[in-house]
């Protein structure tokens, strides 16, 4: 990998390769066209192209939103959030954090995988981010887990369709690949095996503590300043508080939402999901590396992305 692909910007990276090969699949006026085009593909093989076609063109709104919620996971973890809270960087760069994770992540996904320039520029960033702190096995055994499972359990109560078995593998696959290209232990043979682990990790390690509220409540109140200014950030709270279960809410101090408003969101998302099976299948994809976003207005280098030093 050579220096300067670390100074590209990333209005001038390339198009991912997917959109070649799945043309037809794209431009076909058929809702399930991408479903069946997917179906044919090897969810080991090809979980790059499987993992950018369902993220980028069937599913943009609901993975961003469930990736969301699989952070709020993390913070539910009573032994990791001392350091989340004493780097500072979930509490003083809310914004930044996450708009680096986001960009990050999304550099390998959309920019053609791991093997690609940015890909490797942006998978060297991330693990140099996290070599600074050390970090035990499990938990970022957890965190990984969180990015298979949230999307999968989310499209399954919200999505215009649940993921096929295809999509899930493909999705397992992708992950693990990138966990142990950061240096991940221990990954699980198969999805069952890791499902069992995320649960039995968050039945041990979801316990309440200080620096999770701190932390959580940082996030969701960054949530809220995308829709809501901060004088209304009391009333819109119970709202995200409602797509959230018990057992997170117990371990972060939040207050369940009233069960008439968890009913209400949580229909609502669903409404949205029904009614996306019946609008045309996106043409375009939806790329979080070409959307503005607060910390980069301009653009950003990949240099750029990660903590303050």
């Amino acid at each position: 990998m050579t220096s300067n692909v670390t100074t590209l910007k990333n209005t001038e990276a390339p198009p991912a390769i997917w959109e070649t090969v799945a043309q037809d699949a794209i431009y076909s006026r058929k809702r399930m066209a991408m479903r069946d085009y997917i179906l044919k593909l090897d969810p080991k093989n090809d979980c790059q192209q499987i993992s950018y076609l369902v993220s980028c063109y069937e599913f943009p709104w609901d993975t961003t939103r469930s990736l969301e919620f699989a952070l709020f996971r993390v913070f539910g973890v009573a032994k990791g959030s001392p350091l989340l809270v004493q780097t500072g960087e979930f509490v003083q760069r809310t914004q930044k954090r996450y708009d680096d994770t986001v960009l990050i992540l999304s550099e390998i996904l959309e920019s053609g995988g791991y093997d690609t320039p940015r890909g490797q520029a942006a998978l060297v960033r991330m693990n140099k981010q996290h070599g600074r702190f050390q970090i035990p096995n499990d938990e970022y055994l957890y965190t990984l887990s969180t990015f298979i499972f949230e999307p999968i359990r989310w499209n399954e109560r919200y999505g215009w369709r649940p993921l096929t078995e295809t999509e899930k593998q493909a999705s397992y696959y992708f992950w693990r690949e990138l966990g142990t290209r950061m240096g991940i232990k221990n990954i699980p043979d198969n999805i069952e095996a890791f499902e069992r682990f995320n649960l039995d990790f968050e039945e041990k390690e979801f316990l309440y503590s200080p620096d999770n509220e701190i932390i959580a409540m940082a996030t969701r109140n960054l949530m809220l300043s995308w829709f809501l200014p901060k004088s209304l950030w009391k009333l819109g709270a119970p709202v995200v508080h409602a797509m959230l279960d018990d057992r997170l809410l117990n371990a972060v101090g939040m207050k369940p939402a009233p069960r008439w408003l968890q009913m209400l969101a949580r229909a609502a998302i669903r409404l949205r999901g029904r009614l996306m099976g019946w609008l045309p299948p996106r043409r375009r994809p939806r790329l979080l590396t070409k959307v503005p976003n607060r910390t980069y207005p301009k653009g950003y280098v990949i240099s750029d992305l990660g903590a303050v030093k």
